[in-house]
């Protein structure tokens, strides 16, 4: 029996916080439009918010399913050049050294390719999509653009149940002048805009039937496209003429994710599909390329925790100001305390599973969790007498809290948190994507891989607890 190929899990992230576009021309008196896009925080990168798809991608840690054999990161801001940024992903994820992590990325359509990749080749291969969309103030890009990642795992039908089977596709590529930004600029150019229609309408024309040809449907069959990319114009006509109902863009309350957009639209659509329906996912991006997949009666059961939807539903606005501080687009008045100094390489290897895996230790013989790690055990002073504790995925309750005005944060304050964990396990720990106001004690928290500062260039991450809602 001939295996098929296609995705076994999927998992998003869209940050809690939201840019109303209308505090844009309220401020700036030009600029804005009508909805909102997502923000990632200070402490978010995208790595970070590669982190927490991947997270939702693999269900409750890398051991409760399918691992993969191969990690690809995608992105076009990465947080870090010359060093891998998967490998950060990878120490977070917990996988095993065996699993190389790469990263695939530069351009938009390298996301793309890589998912193309992963559906098209052997083993199982969690690719992570993930953007932050940077424009100049009051531009389009500011406004248009949207925070966001993507993970999605890979495989056959002999690894497990797939979600949605891949039915085949097709690519056309060409060299043209759409969209660029040169190494060191924050910011992007476009070229003019019916130029880039014009050039898009071939490629995609060529790409669609190939697509179409290779996998013996015609356009009556396909019950969704999702067609994005960065050229919204050449996005919103080449797609009318599919003859095809097209899926919701997210445009209004996300904003277009660059990167991470395709996949979190495919995530999207997968949310509430039902089983057997047919998906193209249309790329528009330095060429074209089209993916078709059909959704499986295991999609229902196989659905992350956390959807698209209600990820959209759980938000707050963020001030235009703070937004543009955020960025680096604004110069505010530092922290007047001294500036954190840079973390240390070799601490962090020697301490890798309790930096980036939120790893502690519990003692054989009592039973007590240690956070952080410990060698000696806090009741009966037992030496090395300890098993590695995940808890990474553990829910804790705040025993107590504080809110610092004093200490250095880039959005000050910081609110810190003594939290209990489930199943053993107390420390103290900050806070993210909270509001100090409505903090209280007995609030539900869960942990959230995030970065604290960033000193001589060296980002230091670690783990912090947001908010468990609804």
């Amino acid at each position: 029996m001939t295996e098929t190929r296609g995705i076994l899990a999927y998992g998003t992230h869209v940050p809690y916080h939201r840019l109303d576009r209308a505090a844009i021309t309220g401020v700036m008196g030009s600029g804005g439009g009508r909805g909102c896009r997502a923000v990632a925080s200070f402490d978010q990168d995208t790595t970070t918010m590669g982190v927490e798809a991947a997270r939702q991608a693999l269900g409750t840690g890398a051991s409760s399913g399918p691992t993969p054999d191969a990690l690809w990161f995608s992105t076009v801001a990465p947080a870090y050049l010359d060093k891998t940024n998967a490998t950060t992903v990878h120490a977070a994820l917990q996988l095993d050294a065996a699993v190389p992590a790469l990263d695939l990325g530069g351009a938009v359509r390298s996301a793309a390719g890589a998912l193309r990749a992963a559906l098209t080749g052997p083993g199982r291969t969690l690719v992570v999509a993930s953007d932050l969309r940077v424009g100049l103030p009051t531009s389009a890009d500011e406004a248009d653009g949207g925070d966001a990642a993507a993970a999605i795992l890979t495989g056959s039908s002999a690894d497990g149940p797939l979600l949605a089977d891949y039915l085949g596709g097709a690519s056309a590529t060409a060299e043209f002048l759409d969209r660029w930004r040169t190494p060191g600029d924050a910011t992007s150019s476009t070229w003019e805009e019916r130029f880039g229609e014009q050039a898009y309408g071939p490629l995609l024309d060529r790409a669609w039937a190939a697509a179409l040809a290779d996998t013996g449907l015609a356009a009556d069959g396909i019950d969704t496209a999702i067609v994005t990319g960065l050229h919204g114009r050449a996005v919103r006509r080449l797609g009318g003429r599919l003859g095809v109902a097209i899926a919701d863009d997210l445009a209004d309350t996300v904003g277009n994710s660059g990167a991470a957009h395709p996949t979190l639209l495919l995530a999207h659509t997968l949310d509430t599909a039902d089983a057997g329906q047919v998906v193209a996912l249309v790329v528009l991006a330095d060429g074209a390329e089209v993916l078709l997949f059909q959704t499986t009666g295991a999609l229902a059961a196989g659905r992350p925790s956390r959807s698209v939807a209600a990820q959209i539903a759980d938000r707050v606005d963020v001030a235009y100001p703070t937004y543009l501080s955020w960025r680096g687009l604004l110069e505010v008045e530092p922290p007047n305390r001294p500036a954190p100094n840079r973390p240390s390489a070799s601490a962090s290897l020697r301490r890798s599973e309790w930096k980036y895996g939120f790893v502690g230790s519990r003692d054989a013989t009592t039973g007590i969790t240690h956070l952080p790690p410990s060698r000696v055990g806090i009741d009966g002073g037992a030496v090395d007498d300890m098993e590695p504790a995940p808890m990474a995925d553990t829910g804790g309750t705040i025993a107590t809290f504080t809110v610092d005005r004093l200490a250095y944060s880039p959005s000050p304050p910081i609110v810190f948190a003594v939290v209990d964990f489930d199943g053993g396990g107390r420390m103290p720990v900050e806070l993210t994507d909270v509001d100090p106001a409505e903090v209280a004690v007995g609030d539900r928290v869960a942990m959230t891989f995030r970065r604290l500062h960033t000193a001589d260039g060296i980002h230091n991450y670690f783990w912090k607890a947001r908010p468990v809602r609804g």
